[in-house]
């Protein structure tokens, strides 16, 4: 799979900066799987007719999900990454037009609606992420899968590593940083017409499952 290596447009870093799903590491395939099996757990209990990920970034999903033979959109702010999702769509013989270049803060309900809105690893990067979730809350649905790195123990964990020692083990383009507490708490307070159904933490995220709330709840 091609991944962007780390390239930034307008000045922000998009995709996917090294191949962590596929990666050799023993440590780092462990905490992949980790964080792929929550969510491939969370898919199967959401049950959707139809995904929309935001923030698809090459893809890596996308070839994943389409398979399952449920309609998939995956969208992205920046043209490099939807240029390179393309390209592995093709190299998997899959329908390229399932991905678009489009900012969450530009989500239509019209053209981006979905039964579930999966949006991984997006929310960090953003300047106002209470918009963006309001969209996000627009556009979805039945379900909504939200992800965040973990903090303090993202940064710890660079560091331990000797990554990003100058800015103190801060990933490049994370603005925002939530603790598993501060996560469920900005969620709860910016989706009104959700409820949290389920939690986990697999190192070293927070992954939730929100549901719609039904007129009768």
């Amino acid at each position: 799979m091609q991944i962007s290596g780390g390239r930034t447009e307008g000045g922000i870093v998009c995709g996917n900066a090294w191949d962590k799903y596929g990666s050799a590491n023993p440590v780092v395939r462990r905490i992949m799987r980790g964080f792929t099996d929550r969510l491939e757990r969370y898919v199967d209990r959401a049950a959707p007719a139809s995904i929309h990920e935001v923030g698809c970034g090459e893809g890596y999903w996308a070839l994943r999900w389409a398979r399952r033979g449920v309609p998939y959109r995956g969208t992205d702010f920046a043209a490099t990454v939807i240029d390179l999702a393309r390209a592995n769509a093709r190299g998997a013989g899959l329908d390229p037009g399932m991905f678009a270049v489009r900012s969450v803060y530009d989500l239509s309900e019209a053209d981006d609606h979905a039964d579930l809105v999966v949006c991984c690893e997006v929310l960090e990067h953003l300047q106002d992420p209470r918009a963006a979730l309001a969209r996000l809350a627009a556009v979805a649905g039945r379900h909504l899968i939200l992800s965040v790195p973990r903090e303090p123990l993202w940064r710890t964990l660079n560091v331990l590593r000797g990554a990003y020692l100058r800015d103190l083990g801060n990933t490049p383009g994370h603005v925002q940083h939530w603790s598993r507490r501060g996560f469920v708490r900005f969620v709860a307070a910016g989706l009104p017409g959700f409820d949290i159904v389920d939690q986990c933490a697999p190192l070293p995220w927070t992954m939730l499952l929100c549901r719609r709330r039904t007129a009768s709840a």
